[in-house]
């Protein structure tokens, strides 16, 4: 039974909670009995190969990389304001965030690195909070940095330009309400 394939080998692809990839091969497989299409992928950022059922690689989240018109977006959602209902408990914010994540939205990514980014300027992440903001800054740094054809390094100068600017403005909105 074949999926109807959105991809082809060769095309980048964004596989949420594991990153920026590249469709090496589509190729048919038994697993548990049941023959299906998978896209073969390798994750740029450890090298890693995994395979997605094609049949459901929209519902796990499987997507092509963002327009430059998103990455703009993300890159200002970097220096909004904190997103209402930031829990004070580490592991339902914990939780709040992964799903954020695991839904494969560049803006929920960009929402996660900047929430986490600036409640570490207020209190000390939890170990757990510190990884997933580290996640969460790699998703994001990946794919603008595959979709601008920009060093990495170049992207991660951007984004913390971004996040150092959003953390001037919360510091000014602070200052407002005391006053």
């Amino acid at each position: 039974m074949d999926g109807e394939t959105r991809f082809s080998p060769g095309d980048k692809v964004v596989y949420p909670m594991h990153g920026v990839g590249n469709i090496e091969r589509l190729e048919k497989r038994e697993v548990y009995g049941v023959t299906r299409l998978y896209y073969i992928i390798k994750i740029a950022c450890d090298g890693m190969t995994v395979m997605i059922p094609v049949e459901s690689s929209e519902e796990l989240g499987l997507r092509g990389i963002v327009c430059k018109k998103d990455v703009d977006a993300a890159l200002d959602i970097l220096v909004k304001k904190v997103s209402a209902g930031m829990d004070e408990d580490w592991k339902a914010r914990f939780n709040m965030n992964k799903e954020k994540i695991k839904t494969g939205s560049i803006f929920g990514v960009s929402e996660v690195v900047r929430d986490l980014f600036q409640r570490s300027k207020e209190k000390e992440l939890s170990s757990s909070e510190k990884k997933l903001y580290e996640n969460a800054h790699q998703l994001l740094a990946d794919e603008i940095s595959l979709r601008l054809g920009t060093e990495r390094a170049a992207v991660e100068d951007l984004i913390a330009e971004k996040l150092e600017e959003g953390q001037r403005r919360a510091v000014r909105r602070n200052k407002k309400k005391a006053t």
